[in-house]
């Protein structure tokens, strides 16, 4: 690789830094040219020909499994394809067969989709064990006592806290408790390895981190648990024999592709593997120093100017996301000022959330915060 920066080395893959400062990846993030020119080739071969390079086709699909796959430290047939996040964690909330008196821990700042899924199970007699995010391990480790599920973010979506899932892993492991991760706010950004942290199962969109298009994700289910988990949305491509049309029998697709429920978003899996590629080309654990570097100057540099920053932040717990607001002034006139000089961020809850990507240069941020001292 390159001696010069990161961001400098793949700049002219995000033509979105010809237009903005672009400060909103927690919510959706701009696709790179090779993602882009990929979804391209798709449209355009489909307009001339249909479905004629189907092949090419089923071939991208196990691509994507593969390079996602690369990316977690898990194999081919532990990838699913799904719609989005919501739709992996659902996957696994419904597809568990519970009992009257199972016990999930949870955690009480979470996104509502690694919150409502869990919630929805009460009705079934399953108790949840409410804890913050910030509790300590011990709390978590007496919390996982008899527990069935513990479900976490990788990330918070507001305040950015990075949990340690190598710790919370361990403690599931010991425990005997099923450990789900909501990955969306971190997988592309930070390394993941679901053999290390004993990750049973996780989702995330590609819109976000990953750079890539909205609509497409994937869920890692550790092969040893998949016959734990039914998949309740049931269609053809579920089953192990759905390219023969005319069989009836019902028996699953021996790997994770038993939850894939119908046709895929093809052209979405075209963006999300090149959008794979181009990070497991850089190394997420690359990736990950310019974000941290990027998020830790932004809440240093707002705490200096006076703004309250959300959470926690260290280098074990510091993440791409920081949230600052500023006392006496709406953070939504504050996204809303930044937006007309060209820089995006996002309020959320009160709070001005900002989320840099590893291609956004260190002048961008100091250019950021040069407007925020005018607040």
């Amino acid at each position: 690789m390159s001696n010069s920066p990161l961001w400098e080395q793949y700049r002219e893959q995000f033509p979105v830094t010809k237009n903005l400062v672009y400060l909103n990846h927690a919510a959706v993030a701009p696709l790179s040219r090779r993602t882009a020119e990929a979804m391209q080739w798709l449209a355009q071969d489909t307009l001339d020909f249909g479905s004629e390079h189907y092949q090419q086709w089923m071939a991208t699909y196990q691509g994507l499994r593969d390079s996602a796959a690369r990316m977690i430290n898990a194999a081919p047939g532990e990838i699913a394809i799904v719609k989005n996040t919501s739709e992996g964690i659902a996957t696994v909330a419904i597809g568990i067969d519970w009992k009257p008196g199972d016990i999930i821990v949870a955690f009480e700042e979470e996104f509502p989709a690694n919150i409502y899924p869990w919630r929805r199970l009460e009705a079934r007699g399953v108790q949840i064990r409410w804890l913050s995010i910030f509790d300590d391990l011990d709390r978590i480790d007496e919390a996982a006592k008899g527990a069935r599920l513990l479900a976490i973010s990788f990330v918070q979506y507001l305040s950015g806290y990075r949990v340690d899932l190598n710790k919370i892993g361990e403690i599931c492991q010991r425990r005997g408790c099923f450990f789900f991760v909501d990955a969306i706010q971190g997988m592309g950004a930070f390394p993941i390895d679901v053999e290390s942290a004993h990750i049973d199962a996780l989702a995330a969109d590609g819109h976000k981190w990953l750079l890539g298009p909205e609509g497409c994700g994937v869920l890692y289910v550790r092969s040893t648990v998949q016959d734990q988990i039914y998949p309740v949305e049931f269609g053809w491509t579920n089953v192990a024999n759905h390219a023969n049309y005319a069989s009836r029998d019902m028996g699953l697709r021996e790997d994770a592709g038993r939850y894939e429920c119908g046709t895929l978003n093809t052209i979405g899996c075209y963006g999300l593997r090149a959008a794979f590629d181009v990070l497991l080309e850089i190394g997420v654990e690359n990736v990950g120093v310019a974000v941290q570097h990027l998020a830790d100057r932004i809440w240093n540099g707002a705490s200096e100017l006076g703004y309250e920053t959300l959470g926690r932040r260290s280098p074990e717990t510091g993440a791409g996301i920081v949230s600052i607001r500023k006392p006496g002034v709406e953070s939504q006139f504050i996204v809303k000022k930044l937006r007309e000089v060209g820089f995006i961020t996002a309020p959320r809850q009160g709070w001005v959330r900002i989320a840099p990507h590893f291609y956004i240069s260190p002048d961008e941020i100091e250019a950021l915060l040069r407007n925020l001292r005018t607040f």
